[in-house]
């Protein structure tokens, strides 16, 4: 007996349903990307090694899904290098091309190896899927969807302000009401440092103040402390844990604790500029908040960081993020291109919906009307209708074979098919609903009519 085929662990198979409304979702995200003027790219699935090898630090290159060379891929290696268990060397010998990690990476790759053909700023978005050979567990898959989009060429704050009412124009299309937007910035987390006298901790003490909610402020002050930063310094940014207030008091609030921190200040005032503009301009379902304790990516951002939250209830981790980067084609040669971008956490965003029963009921709709099949005569005057009705945008279809009339039923009902064409005779049409039970005799127009 043959063995059941599987599929790789981390990776799913997606039924109907489920394709159905995750394009629900991707066709919203899309809607409104092309609204903001975001243009849509597509990039390989892999790319070279050397495109992605080194651009996400040692454990973001373990996670790459290297691809063997074509053919006899040990041909070109010396007998004695594969006696010598050096896997990073005989990597780079046997493997050439990865699978993408992530859309930034081949993106940056995009702007500069096209650099001459694109119109700067360059609003581009991007929905493909992305592989990471991470160990799998709930909500971390080794094949998932990133839907991004990034403006490069531009430092101005006025793309901040836009992409939150991006955020902001897509969860409520989903109605997804109560959406927190968090903001923060770079620049504040390294002006808390350098005010506390630990500027050479910098990474410790984000690390660490990102945790607040997770291990609460005495796990937070003791891990800084095992880190070597001091309880002066602690007593200095005692207010972070008591950090509460509208968006006005908390930026008052840090503009005390930072008035002697140059580029802290310059945190303050980029984020004043986003968030009185924000609030000028208004939000339809989502807020914005300040969080002090977000550090997403540290290394990665350098201005305004965002965060967003599912609504309050909702057991779920961050269901979007991103920020400002100054350097992002710089791996490829390419300084100054100052960018700033997000992501939407699709399966996270499906989950979401799913919990609070958010899906139109229309994203699902399958066939709106199957003809029975009673032989080739019969069959034939079914198509004649099938076809026209198609031409009007109904979804109809013939079951295939004429099998008994109990199983063609049962087929519909499974199916979730509302409407059942049982008998054509003549011109006259006769028609079961399957929700009802009821059954009419109809013209072809009345069954349009009907099917309206």
């Amino acid at each position: 007996m043959a063995q059941k085929p599987s599929i790789p662990k981390g990776t799913r198979d997606f039924s109907p349903i489920e394709v159905a409304k995750r394009n629900y979702i991707i066709a919203i995200m899309r809607t409104h990307f092309e609204k903001f003027g975001y243009q849509p790219i597509e990039t390989p699935s892999f790319e070279n090694s050397d495109t992605l090898m080194g651009k996400y630090g040692e454990e973001g290159d373990r996670l790459i899904f290297k691809i063997l060379n074509s053919g006899d891929y040990l041909d070109k290696v010396p007998a004695e290098e594969l006696q010598t268990v050096n896997y990073k060397k005989l990597t780079s010998k046997i493997s050439e091309k990865a699978l993408r990690y992530d859309l930034t990476v081949p993106f940056a790759r995009y702007v500069v190896q096209h650099q001459s053909e694109i119109d700067f700023p360059f609003k581009r978005y991007q929905i493909q899927p992305v592989w990471r050979a991470d160990r799998p567990q709930k909500g971390r898959f080794r094949e998932f969807y990133q839907c991004d989009a990034d403006v490069v060429g531009s430092t101005s704050l006025w793309q901040e302000v836009e992409l939150i009412q991006l955020y902001d124009a897509v969860f409520a299309t989903l109605g997804l009401n109560g959406v927190t937007i968090k903001i923060n910035n770079r620049k504040i987390l390294s002006g808390i440092a350098e005010v506390i006298g630990a500027s050479d901790k910098l990474i410790d003490f984000t690390v660490a103040l990102d945790k607040l909610d997770k291990i609460g402020e005495e796990g937070v002050k003791k891990e800084m402390i095992e880190k070597g930063i001091t309880e002066t310094a602690l007593e200095k940014v005692q207010v972070l844990f008591d950090f509460r207030g509208s968006l006005s008091e908390k930026l008052e609030q840090l503009s005390t604790l930072l008035e002697t921190s140059k580029e802290g200040l310059k945190g303050i005032e980029e984020l004043k500029f986003i968030c009185e503009n924000v609030n000028n301009l208004g939000l339809q379902k989502a807020q914005l908040d300040l969080d002090v304790t977000l550090a997403r990516g540290l290394n990665y951002y350098t201005g305004a960081i965002f965060e967003v939250v599912a609504p309050a209830g909702v057991a779920m981790g961050s269901i979007g993020g991103g920020g400002r980067y100054d350097d992002l084609t710089g791996i490829f040669g390419l300084k100054n291109m100052s960018g700033v971008g997000i992501s939407f956490g699709l399966d996270r965003i499906y989950l979401v919906l799913e919990e609070l029963n958010l899906f139109p009921e229309t994203v699902t709709a399958t066939t709106q009307v199957l003809f029975l099949n009673n032989g080739d005569q019969n069959a034939f005057e079914a198509m004649k209708a099938i076809t026209i009705l198609r031409q009007q945008n109904f979804k109809a279809e013939l079951y295939p074979e004429a099998a008994k009339i109990d199983k063609q039923f049962k087929y519909a009902e499974r199916r979730n098919i509302p409407f059942v064409v049982k008998e054509i005779v003549g011109d006259q049409f006769i028609v079961k609903s399957l929700v009802s039970g009821a059954q009419e005799t109809l013209t072809l127009s009345g069954v349009l009519d009907k099917l309206s």
